[in-house]
């Protein structure tokens, strides 16, 4: 059952991230957004972490995304030029940086596919323990959810953590500059 559950969530999310690139709608766009980061909190309770699944839903679905639709609505399509032919903003790409693109994504997925089937039965550091503490088998002081998390968070996922804030700032940055009109 798990397995089923785990299998619909994570196509939801797939369907969602290929919603964002192929919507030529922005707002369509960050309708898929929604869908994907919504599967993924549905994919977080699936593994036992209900917390890092509301958190997903309170910053990213609700705070990053009402920044998006904002950014959207505030940018003046006209001016940054939309083109009409692809319903896409900004100016089209030429055929040499589609190609290019292409190429990109195409060994990008033969990379990842080559690690996938390289190491099959690769465990993850620290699962066993994880899934242990998180049911309450943890033998001593058993953590709760919240508190393993942060103790993770701040340990051992230090650097992601804070590579994530980091893109985030950007991410914010841009979306003011995006929306800042010359007078």
């Amino acid at each position: 059952m798990e397995l089923l559950v785990f299998s619909i969530l994570a196509g939801l999310a797939l369907a969602g991230a290929i919603g964002v690139i192929l919507a030529r709608n922005p707002v369509y766009s960050a309708l898929g957004l929604l869908l994907g980061l919504s599967a993924v909190a549905g994919l977080f309770v699936v593994l036992w972490a209900e917390f890092i699944a509301v958190v997903q839903l309170m910053v990213y679905a609700g705070g990053v995304l009402v920044l998006f639709l904002f950014v959207i609505m505030l940018v003046d399509l006209e001016q940054r030029g939309l083109d009409t032919d692809a319903g896409r903003i900004g100016p089209q790409p030429s055929p040499g940086w589609r190609v290019a693109a292409a190429m990109l994504g195409i060994l990008f997925t033969v990379f990842v596919g080559a690690l996938l089937l390289q190491e099959p039965a690769r465990e993850v550091p620290g699962a066993g323990a994880l899934d242990a503490v998180l049911r309450g088998g943890g033998g001593g002081g058993a953590l709760g959810n919240l508190e393993h998390v942060g103790q993770l968070l701040y340990t051992s996922y230090l650097v992601p953590f804070e590579l994530a804030s980091v893109l985030l700032l950007v991410a914010m940055i841009g979306a003011v500059v995006l929306a800042h009109r010359e007078r």
